[in-house]
């Protein structure tokens, strides 16, 4: 039930005019601008996010240029961000904009929904800070704000907590700046009431009416469920250079890092002996093979564990020339790594490795 007393509002906007972050997509919220940062931000930091949106931005400034750009031109731009998913749905959604709504965002969060990549956060971010709509966008932030707030015990990923969640905010919700008021709830979660270790209870604008602050609790709210075990799987990265260009190849179209480029990776924590046999079965002779740093990427359910090679190859007995065919082994030079080819952050510590000076 929405509350008659709009002071919790008033107090909220008014810490929010005083402390709000300065951030890239608020200095001109195009509908455009605020999807793409908001897609960007899913599972990324804000300060690694800065960098990504203004050179998408520069590429590809508006909603027309993102449906007319090829895959690997937006999945080289999202290099680095992880989830490609995110953007193949950016761009899946940006034709549709272009075919459906004449090239313009539709205005509702209930026609947001229905575009692809984009959830009931998303569509309610969009909807209340470019369009005026009344509604709160449930996130990580708001969802640790309202368990700290009203003591919530229950697991806060559930569906009940985060339909709790929502009628919460709703009956508390401005009517006159819905964005502004969305906007202000995620700078006070990342900033004030902080995910990990204390929350800094003393500059937060609801400091009186929290019970968790009442109780003493706010430390261990919010509680979640256990979260299971990852998979580990271990992997042998290989870094081959031949014809002073190295070689890479496409990952399938479905799965993990799906059409995605990569070095050339092996099951298993390889021996020297068992990696040489792998680059024969690959076609390649061994004129010097050295061994890399262990590395560790973690995906949400499943854990690298990598080991590598750096090879330096004088024989290629199976290569293809051409343009390179999906699954196929092909050569890149050092422009072709960084203008062209995305090579996912889980080959991060490899991609550093690269000698430079092998690269024309």
């Amino acid at each position: 039930m929405r509350t008659t007393d709009p002071e919790p509002a008033r107090q909220l906007l008014r810490w929010y005019d005083e402390n709000r972050r300065d951030l890239p997509w608020r200095r001109d919220p195009s509908p455009y601008h605020v999807w793409l940062s908001e897609i960007m931000l899913q599972q990324t930091r804000v300060e690694a996010v800065r960098a990504y949106y203004e050179r998408f931005l520069a590429r590809l400034p508006d909603i027309q240029a993102l449906a007319d750009a090829e895959e690997d031109v937006y999945l080289k731009l999202w290099e680095g961000l992880g989830y490609y998913s995110r953007v193949r749905n950016l761009h899946r959604a940006a034709v549709e904009i272009v075919e459906e709504h004449d090239g313009r965002m539709p205005p509702t969060s209930k026609e947001l929904l229905a575009l692809p990549g984009i959830g009931p956060y998303t569509a309610a971010a969009i909807a209340s800070i470019c369009f005026g709509e009344r509604i709160p966008a449930i996130d990580g932030n708001l969802l640790r704000i309202f368990a700290r707030m009203t003591a919530y015990e229950r697991d806060i990923r559930s569906g009940p907590a985060k339909k709790a969640a929502f009628d919460y905010f709703d009956g508390i919700f401005p009517a006159d700046r819905p964005g502004d008021a969305n906007q202000a709830l995620m700078d006070l979660g990342a900033t004030v009431c902080l995910p990990k270790g204390a929350p800094l209870c003393a500059y937060c604008p609801w400091q009186s009416g929290c019970a968790a602050r009442k109780l003493g609790t706010q430390e261990q709210l919010p509680r979640t469920a256990p979260k299971k075990e990852r998979a580990i799987e271990e992997k042998t990265v290989f870094l081959i250079y031949y014809d002073q260009q190295l070689v890479l190849r496409k990952r399938k179209e479905t799965g993990l890092l799906a059409g995605l480029y990569e070095f050339p990776n092996a099951e298993g924590n390889l021996s020297r002996a068992k990696a040489t046999a792998y680059l024969r079965s690959l076609g390649f002779d061994a004129l010097r093979m050295q061994a890399l740093p262990p590395s560790r990427h973690i995906f949400s359910h499943r854990e690298w564990h990598m080991t590598g090679y750096q090879v330096l190859a004088d024989e290629w007995r199976e290569f293809l020339s051409g343009e390179p065919k999906e699954h196929e082994l092909f050569l890149a030079g050092k422009s072709d790594l960084e203008e062209v080819y995305s090579i996912p952050s889980a080959f991060a510590a490899y991609q550093k490795e690269i000698r430079k000076d092998y690269l024309r």
